[in-house]
C-alpha cells in the first residue's frame, strides 16, 4: 500500500509522517531501515525538512506471516486497500494460536491472499467466538490496523448482532449494565459480579415467543458478554453450549450480523452487513 500526500507546511518528515499520514511511531521505526519514505520521488530521511508543494510518500510493507496459507471456500463481503470483511461460518477459529496453527480463517485468508497476488498482513480487527457466526473484519496492513485499533478503542465502532434466545426480557428494549469478571481458574468462562469490569449490553427484541429473536448491540467489549448477560438476565442464547439451558448443545445461534466503522482512508461511514441467517 502507498500513501501520499502533498505538504501545506514546512516541517520535517519525521512530523508530516505523524501528522498528515497518521503513522504510528512504532510503524515509523520498522519502516525507517526498509527505504520506503519519498520527497518528489527521492529517497529521504526522517529529518529531512519539507517544504510546501513537497510530494510526500511513503510505501507500506509487510512482513509474512507465521502460520501457513491454507485453501478453502471464503465468503467476502467487502474488500479495498485497506481491509477485508469476511462472513465466519460457526465453528472456525478467527486466527491462529499458540497450540493450533492451521484451520482458521486467517489460514484461509492468507491463501486467499496468495491466490489473488495480494502482499498483505492478516490483523484481526473484530474477534468471534468459534461457534459464532458473522462479520469479522481484518485490516491489511499495520497502518490500516492502528488507525482503526484507534476507533475500537474510543468506543466509535457500531457492532450489531442478533441472537435467538431461550425466553426473553420483559421490555421491547433496554440496556443490561452488568459488571463481568472472569470465574476462578482454571476455567476460562466469565460471569456477572460486582468485582467485574464494566459491561453494557443495549438489547431490542425483534420476535417473541418461547424462542425470541433479539437484537443486541455491545457498548463495551468484554469477552463472552452478550452470552453471559443474557444468560444471567434469564434468556440465555440457544444451543450455547457454556452459558446456554443445554450443554450438550453444539453451538449457539449468534451472529454477528452488522459492523459499522469510519474507514481509515477516506473517513466515510461503512456498515458491513453479514449474509448468514439465523436459523431456529
Amino acid at each position: 500500500m502507498i500513501l501520499r500526500c502533498t505538504m501545506t507546511r514546512r516541517t520535517k518528515l519525521l512530523s508530516a509522517l505523524r501528522r498528515e499520514l497518521r503513522i504510528s511511531d512504532g510503524l515509523v521505526r520498522r519502516l525507517k531501515p526498509l527505504d520506503v519514505f519519498r520527497v518528489n520521488g527521492e529517497s529521504a530521511h526522517t529529518n529531512r525538512i519539507l517544504e510546501p508543494g513537497d510530494e510526500l510518500c511513503v510505501t507500506i510493507r509487510e512482513d509474512a506471516p507465521d502460520f501457513p496459507a491454507e485453501d478453502g471456500p471464503l465468503n467476502v463481503l467487502y474488500e479495498d486497500e485497506c481491509l477485508i470483511a469476511l462472513d465466519k461460518p460457526q465453528g472456525i477459529l478467527v486466527h491462529p494460536s499458540f497450540s493450533r496453527q492451521t484451520g482458521t480463517l486467517a489460514n484461509l485468508l492468507l491463501g486467499y491472499y496468495r491466490r489473488t497476488g495480494q502482499p498483505c498482513a492478516v490483523h484481526v480487527l473484530t474477534r468471534l467466538d468459534r461457534d459464532t457466526m458473522g462479520v469479522v473484519i481484518y485490516a491489511k496492513n499495520a497502518w490500516a490496523h492502528w488507525l482503526l485499533m484507534e476507533e475500537l478503542d474510543a468506543g466509535r465502532v457500531e457492532k450489531t448482532y442478533e441472537a435467538l434466545t431461550v425466553g426473553g426480557p420483559e421490555a421491547d428494549s433496554g440496556l443490561i449494565d452488568l459488571p463481568i469478571t472472569r470465574r476462578p481458574a482454571p476455567s476460562l468462562l466469565r460471569c456477572v459480579s460486582p468485582d467485574g469490569k464494566p459491561a453494557q449490553t443495549r438489547y431490542r427484541v425483534l420476535e417473541r415467543g418461547p424462542i425470541c429473536r433479539l437484537e443486541l448491540q455491545p457498548v463495551t467489549g468484554r469477552t463472552h458478554q452478550l452470552r453471559v448477560h443474557c444468560a444471567h438476565e434469564g434468556f440465555p442464547i440457544l444451543g450455547d453450549p457454556q452459558y446456554g439451558p443445554d450443554p450438550a448443545a453444539s453451538g449457539q445461534q449468534l451472529v454477528a450480523r452488522q459492523i459499522c466503522l469510519d474507514h481509515p482512508q477516506t473517513g466515510a461511514r461503512l456498515c458491513i452487513e453479514s449474509n448468514i441467517q439465523l436459523s431456529r
